[in-house]
């Protein structure tokens, strides 16, 4: 008879929230097993150029669905390790926002103000850290200038990066090879290892099995270390309790391809994706009115020409994210730093003549020569929920075509009239502030070559009071399915109009008391109250008294 590997906890992905599901459960004193589709990277490894097989293409994941494609972490740390470290905190009226069912999508018990508590354990535990002007790179300064200069305001963005080690080197979204940037890597995966847990990665789970006595059999493949489509293995592990944090992109893949053996799975799986309401625009800069208009000089006959040096998103205005506007008129405008590869290859040369497309042609070919000029703006606003994700692929949360990265998904995303509002209203807004007084051109990116794109993808199985249209209740739990776990992004019901790390972080730490509880339920000998990774206990106790609540249900 051949024996199946078990243990208490079995956790799908390693980014947010998998690390602190991990984190938690292992300190509290159950044998949790993560297993991580991707490979396990550190500072060293990280490499600064583009080549096939590199860093680069390694530890991303590009799934071009039709009408919407995603672009996320594929590593242990998830997309920590890829993300541009800006934590800002979710607006208040994001969590009152009704969208087209016409009511409150966010649970009753998740508000701004409930969620503070929890904002402040990640805070902690990262650590978190407001940057002041002095450490903003030029483009961040710049982007300050022409917001005041159309009588706007501009504030520098909270961010998880030491920045006595961040060298400026413009390679934030490859991995630091620095340490400068507060992954996961650095916090609570650590921690989670110091308490027993065991990190597994290149292990992409397929499906789930229910086994007689309710706990779970996770089926995965193990992936070949070089060429992704290969598989080299397969395994299964048998836990009391799962804690599914793959991606908004994966984890209803995997809960679909499940549906066969466990049931019929709730209306909210892989429905009412959102890709965070996201646009990029480029704008090409005008020196000459740089410097005239906005007394900007660095020496040397240069106004800016300053692209090449800087880090991720450094100042963002946020004068729209004001609770008194209509739904889907509400956004934040942040200074993006991108490197070369899309950004070049999307931005439109949106005025050019010719039977050419905008993105390509004589007319972007000069524009590319201007490249130290460009400045990026990233938009995040209110979009409509309307992703659904098809049937599943085979293997794996999409059809891969190369080697590494890039794969065809079976998400569909028609973006609503509300949605598009939403784009056309931020497009208005960075146009009337880069180019007033001539300060330069705004060049939106194309949607013609991968459709809508996004890095922040959410809410494909969110939480809420509705079970039609939420896949879990407000402890996270997938509805007729008790034992299984949602903590990642796709738990979000909503987009949030600023950078979702900060906010699946909070919610994945508001959703353990009540996962430890399940599992004692279950059980499982664990108990909850960890400190913060590096044993800091302020926000800790700060939480206790709504901790105890959750706990309770």
């Amino acid at each position: 008879m051949t024996s199946v590997e078990s243990t208490d906890v079995v956790v799908v992905g390693s980014g947010f929230g998998g690390a602190i599901a991990a984190y938690h459960l292992a300190a509290g004193g159950a044998r949790v097993t993560v297993l991580e589709r991707g490979p396990w990277l550190e500072g060293d490894d990280f490499d600064h150029d583009f080549k096939l097989g590199s860093s680069y293409t390694r530890i991303f994941d590009f799934v071009v669905g039709d009408g919407m494609s995603i672009l996320g972490g594929n590593c242990v740390g998830g997309g920590s390790v890829v993300y541009f470290a800006a934590m800002p905190r979710a607006p208040r009226f994001v969590f009152e926002r009704r969208g087209s069912i016409n009511r409150r999508v966010w649970p009753k018990a998740v508000s701004r103000e409930s969620l503070e508590p929890w904002y402040d354990r990640v805070e902690e535990a990262m650590p978190v850290v407001q940057q002041t002007w002095d450490e903003v790179t030029y483009a961040g300064g710049l982007w300050g200038a022409a917001c005041n200069h159309s009588g706007l305001t501009a504030n520098p963005v909270p961010v998880a990066v030491d920045n006595s080690l961040c060298v400026n080197c413009n390679w934030m979204m490859a991995g630091c090879k620095f340490d400068a940037k507060r992954s996961l890597l650095f916090n609570y995966l650590p921690a989670a290892l110091s308490h027993g847990a065991a990190i597994r990665p290149m292990h992409e789970v397929q499906h789930l099995t229910r086994n007689d006595d309710g706990g779970y059999r996770v089926h995965y493949n193990v992936i070949d270390d070089e060429d992704y489509r290969v598989s080299v293995g397969s395994g299964t592990i048998d836990a009391k309790l799962v804690v599914l944090a793959a991606g908004t992109g994966a984890t209803p893949v995997i809960l679909q391809r499940s549906e066969p053996m466990l049931g019929k799975m709730p209306h909210g799986v892989g429905r009412y994706f959102s890709g965070n309401g996201e646009r990029l625009n480029t704008a090409v800069i005008d020196e000459d009115r740089v410097r005239e208009v906005l007394g900007l000089d660095r020496g040397n006959g240069l106004s800016y020409a300053a692209n090449q040096i800087g880090r991720g998103p450094v100042v963002a205005n946020w004068d729209r994210l004001d609770g008194s506007l209509p739904e889907y008129s509400r956004f934040s405008l942040e200074q993006l730093y991108f490197p070369p590869g899309l950004g070049t290859i999307l931005a439109q040369t949106s005025d050019a003549t010719g039977i050419s497309p905008t993105w390509f042609g004589v007319e972007k070919k000069e524009m590319l020569k201007r490249w130290q000029s460009w400045l990026t703006i990233f938009t995040m606003s209110e979009d409509d929920n309307e992703g659904v994700f098809g049937p599943p692929p085979a293997t794996g949360n999409a059809h891969r075509i190369s080697q590494q990265m890039l794969g065809r998904g079976n998400l569909r995303y028609d973006p609503t009239v509300n949605t598009q509002r939403g784009w056309r209203e931020s497009d208005e807004a960075v146009r009337a502030i880069i180019e007033k007084d001539g300060l330069g051109k705004v060049m939106p990116w194309t949607n013609d070559v991968v459709g809508a794109y996004t890095v922040h993808p959410l809410s494909s199985c969110r939480i809420g009071d509705d079970p039609y249209t939420s896949a879990l209740d407000d402890r996270h739990e997938l509805r007729d399915h008790p034992g299984i776990f949602v903590t990642d992004g796709s738990a979000v019901p909503t987009g949030l109009t600023v950078n979702p790390a900060m906010t699946i972080a909070a919610l994945a730490e508001r959703a353990m008391p009540g996962l430890v509880e399940a599992a004692r339920e279950r059980g499982v000998e664990v108990s909850y109250g960890a400190p913060a990774p590096d044993g800091s206990t302020a926000a800790r106790r700060a939480a206790a008294p709504v901790a105890a609540g959750l706990a309770r249900g």
